[in-house]
């Protein structure tokens, strides 16, 4: 009793340092001590499981162990920053397969009467959840993996009669779960196992499916909400509390964040989960907004003239930044701004790039003054009164289309209002369109002009010229 005690209260102990970890997360100045303060949770958490008396054979832990820690140290020292959205989506599937490989590991001890649940409906049901949620996140993980990789189109793809497909199977995956949970016959649970293991695997596939490369950033946050939540009834299945407390909050804060990146692009979640957003390229000038113009090209010379005279400058981040790896040069022309009399300010959108907070990681990884980054609500004010507006590889999150096109698909969705900036430069490799497939109407403005080539290049341009002046 009294160990059982113990382990228990170290439970408790980590389950805190969790939650204070997480809430230290969400500012940058308390972020690595939030960091470290749930890796030594976990720790605490995976010594005293370790420890624990139901652990019989260390052989394979062991094992599992040394492998985990080569893997996270490779992935920590070589997966560059532009990597980070698909491997976030790859952790989150392996975190689904674990809790499905643990549901499905009690289901055969079960079977082959190693263990005799006490609650044989309520051990049914969560081993049900276990595998369906798992299932799901784990495929649906790794198709957002190969879109954000781009091994697989970033649109989405889409076929008739789709959302009656998945809700078809999705009926028969809870018929399944409610023959094994209901029935007695160890043949009909082994068939309803089967069918719903294999129902949630495909779902998994198919319900990302129609969901286009804009949309990344929400299936990020859903998917690892869900691999939290598979967790969370694995600890049910095990009996661990410090399991069931973790995969609830990494459940919950993942259904928060959603939330949050739903409200800053104005639709529900359920018009981004089905409704086939950036399945083919939107009509061009069907909408009474439509803009009308031409592409207007300017040379990192004539750029670094419109920089040299402005006073108040904002950038404005996009996936183009993390491409080209340019946020360090982006500090460094924000510092020689600075040095010749300029204010700059960063306008951060909640969902740029192609995960929560993706733009925020890499200017903290360039050493860029956090007071220096501005949310959409609080630059749109002011963006009237900037002489130029850089964006860098930006493209739905400044798009006028959802201000001024009824006809856009993203009509409504609150954007940073860099159209309304005295001068617009734009960054882009190409001319092409953007992830998600829509075509930028800001970009044929009157006030706009286009700096093509690699972010970092053409700004290295810039910062050249600066140089030039400073030392003439």
């Amino acid at each position: 009793m009294n160990r059982e005690i113990l382990i228990n209260s170290a439970y408790i102990v980590a389950s805190i340092l969790f939650i204070l970890g997480l809430k230290m997360l969400g500012r940058q100045t308390t972020a690595r001590k939030g960091n470290l303060l749930s890796g030594v949770g976990m720790l605490i958490a995976i010594v005293v499981t370790l420890l624990d008396r139901h652990v019989i054979n260390f052989t394979w832990i062991t094992v599992g162990l040394v492998a985990g820690t080569l893997i996270g140290l490779a992935c920590a020292r070589l997966v560059k920053m532009t990597a980070m959205p698909e491997m976030v989506a790859l952790l989150n599937g392996f975190g689904g397969l674990a809790s499905l490989i643990v549901g499905a590991a009690e289901f055969f001890r079960i079977r082959g009467g190693t263990v005799t649940p006490e609650h044989p409906a309520f051990t049914a049901t969560v081993i049900y959840l276990t595998v369906l949620i798992g299932g799901i996140t784990f495929t649906g993980s790794v198709y957002a993996f190969c879109k954000l990789a781009e091994w697989l189109s970033g649109r989405a793809v889409t076929f008739a009669g789709q959302n009656f497909v998945n809700g078809l199977m999705l009926l028969a995956t809870v018929a399944a779960g409610a023959a094994y949970v209901l029935s007695g016959d160890p043949q009909v649970a082994l068939l309803a196992f089967g069918g719903f293991t294999l129902l949630s695997l495909v779902l998994g596939w198919t319900l990302v499916m129609p969901i286009g490369g804009g949309d990344m950033p929400v299936v990020i946050a859903m998917l690892n909400s869900l691999s939290g939540l598979a967790a969370c009834a694995a600890g049910f299945i095990i009996s661990n509390n410090v399991l069931i407390v973790a995969g609830c909050l990494v459940g919950t804060s993942g259904v928060i964040l959603s939330a949050i990146m739903c409200k800053a692009m104005n639709r529900p979640l359920a018009n981004v989960l089905f409704s086939g957003f950036g399945a083919a390229p939107a009509a061009a000038g069907a909408g009474a907004g439509t803009v009308q113009g031409e592409l207007k090209p300017i040379s990192a010379e004539d750029c670094f003239g419109v920089l040299e005279a402005a006073r108040q400058v904002v950038f404005v981040p996009g996936y183009g930044m993390a491409v080209s790896q340019a946020q360090h040069v982006v500090r460094e022309l924000a510092e020689v701004l600075e040095r010749n009399g300029a204010e700059v300010r960063f306008a951060i959108h909640p969902v740029a790039g192609r995960m929560p907070g993706h733009m925020n990681v890499l200017l903290a990884e360039a050493d860029v003054p956090y007071e220096q980054l501005v949310e959409m609500d609080a630059i749109n004010p002011v963006m009237t009164t900037m002489d130029v507006a850089i964006v860098i590889g930006a493209n739905d999150v400044v798009n006028p289309a959802a201000a001024r096109d009824p006809a856009s698909p993203i009509y409504g969705m609150p954007i940073i209002n860099a159209y309304e900036a005295r001068t617009v430069i734009c960054l882009k490799r190409g001319k092409g369109t953007g992830f998600s497939g829509l075509e930028n109407q800001l970009f044929l403005l009157p006030n706009t002009r286009m700096l093509y080539g690699d972010a970092k290049a053409s700004l290295q341009g810039v910062v050249a010229g600066f140089k030039s002046l400073a030392e003439g």
